[in-house]
């Protein structure tokens, strides 16, 4: 996705400004340990809730939000926004969905930690909570409303309902497109189901 992202920001007209996170690693009595870990590594660290080190943005582009920051004002984690403004303390952005649609909203650097459990260290990112969201992966698109959607299905889904999340996002099928394998013929993919999960 991430490379899907940045290919189509590139093609944006616009000024593209990058924000450098600031990462660390914890130990378990609160101090740094930065020096015991080559910072490329710590730099190169993705996660699904976690920005990226190197957030690069135009104005107009899309994004999501990856925490919690004020629910009753429509800052959830996955709410849709389109940057309006920015500096290096705030990024200003504009609400896309739901009640609250149309708002602007001021996006500060927080500390964010990943729950990835495989991760060897205490790792903690100041980075701004946001992600680009010209793709986005099938489990975050949940809950959004799209008006054209492109389903890139060169590797067929994985889960129970999957597939349906995919396909339900736009609310007309005559603005779906989805990409099949070059490998398959016959225009099909798979559609996962475990029917134990069906209520009967």
């Amino acid at each position: 996705m991430d490379d899907i992202n940045r290919r189509i920001l590139e093609k944006m007209p616009g000024e593209e400004h990058s924000y450098l996170s600031a990462d660390k690693v914890i130990l378990e009595d609160g101090r740094s340990a930065d020096a015991a870990w080559p910072v490329e590594y710590l730099n190169s660290i993705t996660a699904s809730e976690l920005s990226l080190f190197n957030l690069s943005l135009k104005i107009g582009a899309p994004v999501m939000l990856l925490r919690n920051l004020d629910p009753v004002k429509g800052l959830y984690n996955g709410m849709r926004m389109v940057v309006t403004r920015r500096s290096h303390r705030v990024i200003e952005c504009r609400i896309l969905g739901g009640s609250h649609a149309g708002k602007i909203a001021l996006i500060p650097r927080i500390t964010l930690t990943p729950s990835n459990e495989d991760l060897p260290i205490n790792f903690h990112r100041r980075q701004f909570p946001l992600r680009l969201t010209f793709a986005m992966t099938i489990n975050k698109s949940q809950g959004q409303s799209v008006h054209q959607v492109g389903i890139d299905l060169r590797s067929p889904v994985f889960t129970h309902g999957q597939l349906y999340v995919a396909l339900s996002r736009s609310t007309s099928a005559c603005r779906i497109k989805v990409l099949l394998g070059a490998q398959n013929m016959e225009a099909k993919t798979r559609n996962i189901v475990y029917p134990e999960l069906l209520i009967n």
